[in-house]
């Protein structure tokens, strides 16, 4: 997943704004209590994430995939005054470690966590959003994509976690595991799509963001 020498990533971080405290202390028990916590943001992108929210100021944000929490938080740091960021999961357990972090927060009032498949939630939001965030199963990057774009704002920004997949996407396909093929053919399919942009950057385990024109 990290592709840059961890003395250089150091370095980024050194000269990037402090995460909250009580985003520290998410980090932190995420890893001695979470299975799986490199799922979780971290500081450096978790910046990124703030940063593109301000930049766009949006008034409605949906996250699909909300781990322990952290990326949404960071995500609402650049909402509207009167802005909601909706995250969805289907995960019980993360959920309520989520939801604890949530309420702890300056956003709680603005963060709504709905507990349920994304594919099966995403068609009941009558909303118009203008950043929207995926960070969930893999294999069902593209049907999200699908699911979100006509929801998404003429020039709103969709951001999908994940997309070097650990570097395993320069494989070949005939070697590619489900998952690694799955986000391959998200990557290829998004590039090509007249409806948007495209930019694939390598921040921590790759970020793809899309313009929609």
């Amino acid at each position: 997943m990290e592709f840059i020498e961890e003395s250089i990533k150091n370095y980024c971080e050194k000269f990037t704004d402090e995460e909250a405290e009580f985003l520290t202390k998410l980090n932190r028990e995420t890893h001695l209590k979470v299975s799986q916590p490199r799922m979780l943001s971290g500081h450096l992108q978790g910046r990124f994430l703030s940063f593109m929210a301000k930049l766009i100021q949006p008034k409605n944000i949906l996250e699909i995939g909300t781990y322990t929490g952290y990326s949404a938080l960071c995500l609402a740091e650049g909402l509207a005054f009167d802005g909601k960021l909706i995250t969805i999961d289907p995960n019980e357990e993360t959920n309520y470690f989520a939801k604890k972090y949530f309420n702890e927060s300056p956003y709680s009032s603005k963060i709504e966590l709905v507990e349920g498949q994304a594919l099966a939630v995403i068609p009941d939001l009558n909303i118009t959003f203008d950043l929207v965030f995926i960070d969930a199963d893999k294999k069902n990057y593209l049907n999200y994509f699908n699911a979100v774009i006509d929801k998404v704002r003429s020039g709103g920004i969709i951001i999908a976690d994940n997309v070097l997949w650990s570097g395993k996407v320069i494989t070949e396909e005939n070697k590619m595991d489900a998952d690694t093929f799955a986000i391959h053919k998200f990557n290829e399919a998004v590039s090509k799509d007249k409806r948007v942009e495209s930019l694939l950057l390598p921040v921590r385990d790759g970020l793809m963001i899309l313009r929609k024109k």
